[in-house]
């Protein structure tokens, strides 16, 4: 599974999903997004995204995130198939990883601190 497609601004990158998504219901918004801080000293190169922490989808990122950057990531309508809790972790410059932290992306203003 890949997530594709990047547009970064000041504080704001949208991020397409190529597979499978998030179930929404009526009373949610058609536009899942969270704002996704760089707390650390070494640059986001990737950020992955999985319902079962098995199979990593990916966001494309372009060049990553910065430290001390924030930006705010957009969910394709295409992933709205499956679930709003996810897992999530970051990959950076330095070769390390995150660990994985389960979130509710149908919430509205989520934020993650990387």
């Amino acid at each position: 599974m890949a997530f594709v497609g990047v547009h970064a601004g000041l504080v704001a990158a949208a991020l397409g999903i190529v597979t499978s998504g998030m179930a929404a219901s009526a009373a949610h918004a058609e536009e899942f997004s969270f704002t996704a801080s760089n707390t650390t000293k070494s640059a986001i190169t990737d950020v992955y995204v999985s319902e079962d922490k098995q199979e990593w989808g990916y966001f494309d990122i372009g060049s990553g995130i910065k430290p001390g950057a924030t930006v705010n990531l957009v969910w394709d309508q295409a992933t709205n198939s499956e679930t709003c809790t996810q897992w999530v972790k970051a990959a950076y410059a330095d070769g390390t990883e995150s660990e994985p932290a389960k979130f509710d992306f149908c919430e509205n203003g989520l934020e993650i601190d990387f």
